[in-house]
């Protein structure tokens, strides 16, 4: 099955079970019940493919699940109660007390955190930053003790990306575990799981939710990984799916193909828009030829999806201000991957999160826009650009 067939049928086949519903139902209990002592006492053998109580296994999290992983071209999945809580297993999966960490300057904030913060003050690990565009800044950044090189392509804020093959090659040689953060493209435009990388997480509460409805995370990868992770991260750490969450997913997949398609469109019109405007420096997209590293998203992925940034030739904070306000269709959120257009400037949370210096670093400086364009009429959205542009 071609993915937008497989994200209608796949697991869903049983429909006697289901007395012919043609949604199936949510499975919204704690615990499940055996007929005696013997059947529950082989389920606690193998806890990892029996349903025993939900915060493990829940056939409405289950079938979510399997449609995941058979989408990414993984053997296995995991969902999470949020992105973080599936970013944070993943990395766990792989790290100990004093290992070694590489990532990207421009990774996701709270993942930021996570590494260079919690795991250095809880467990010693240490952390190398990259800017992640050359494969020689991840063989300099290799250390004895480096067990982990974490990705996240295209990146945050700007977007950047990583040779994602080129990284996992090396990784392997030295015996390094790869994960990477593949929000952005969904696994409809991008497929790291089949570059080599070990684990692939998600932000559903992004493209894969799309209605700006759920908060979850997933991890993809195969099975030994995946089964080791259930155990020990999900089981331990406790932040499991819900069946209702799940199943407001399973709705999401089956539109996730059309949706990423439709956001695609739209965001290049809008891009091309902002990069021919006057008041407009630069247009951080990787789906515009004019960005630096235009062929590499071409070799590694398959499509684009509809969050990107710009530069406003401007860095006065109430002319930035003045723009935000004069949006109508653009709402102003900290999120992005839904059906509705959003609008935020990354110096807002950034500044609180980082020093001045890290900051600077990361390339963002306070005229940089984000625009998560949703599915709205891109002339619409065009216009309401215009409009606002036109006051500054």
């Amino acid at each position: 099955m071609k993915d937008k067939t497989m994200l209608v049928h796949f697991s869903e086949e049983d429909s006697k079970q289901n007395h012919g519903a043609v949604v199936p139902p949510i499975y919204q209990n704690s615990l499940f019940v055996y007929e005696d002592w013997d059947a529950i006492d082989q389920a606690f053998d193998d806890p990892v493919n029996n349903f025993l109580y939900t915060r493990g296994k829940n056939p409405s999290v289950s079938l979510v699940e399997e449609k995941l992983a058979k989408l990414a071209h993984g053997e296995k999945a995991k969902l999470f109660a949020s992105g973080m809580g599936a970013i944070s297993a993943a990395i766990l999966h792989f790290v100990k007390a004093n290992d070694h960490i590489v990532t990207v300057s421009n990774v996701y904030g709270p993942t930021n955190n996570f590494i260079k913060h919690y795991l250095k003050e809880k467990c010693n690990i240490d952390s190398t930053y990259v800017s992640g565009k050359r494969i020689e800044e991840f063989e300099q950044a290799i250390q004895p003790n480096t067990t982990l090189i974490y990705l996240e392509s295209p990146s945050s804020a700007l977007f950047s990306l990583q040779d994602v093959e080129a990284v996992v090659q090396l990784a392997k040689q030295r015996g390094i575990h790869t994960v990477i953060d593949n929000t952005w493209a969904s696994p409809i435009f991008q497929k790291p799981l089949d570059l080599g990388v070990d684990l692939e997480v998600h932000s559903c509460s992004k493209y894969i939710g799309g209605h700006s409805d759920v908060v979850a995370g997933v991890v993809i990868g195969k099975t030994e990984d995946i089964d080791q992770l259930f155990l020990h991260e999900a089981a331990l750490l406790g932040a499991k799916m819900s069946p209702f969450e799940s199943w407001l997913i399973l709705r999401s997949l089956r539109t996730l193909k059309i949706r990423m398609k439709e956001h695609q469109e739209n965001a290049l019109q809008v891009a091309q828009y902002l990069e021919s405007h006057p008041k407009v420096s630069k247009v951080h997209y990787p789906g515009l030829p004019s960005f630096d590293q235009y062929q590499l998203g071409q070799k590694q992925m398959s499509g684009y999806s509809g969050l990107f940034a710009f530069e406003l030739r401007t860095e006065d904070v109430l002319e930035i201000k003045k723009f935000v306000n004069s949006l109508s269709y653009f709402k102003i959120g900290v999120s992005w991957g839904g059906h509705e257009s959003l609008v935020y400037v990354p110096a807002i949370s950034y500044l609180k999160e980082l020093t001045p210096q890290q900051f600077k670093e990361m390339g963002i400086s306070l005229g940089t826009v984000r625009l998560s364009i949703g599915l709205e009429d891109a002339e619409d959205l065009i216009a309401d650009l215009d409009q606002a542009l036109g006051d500054l």
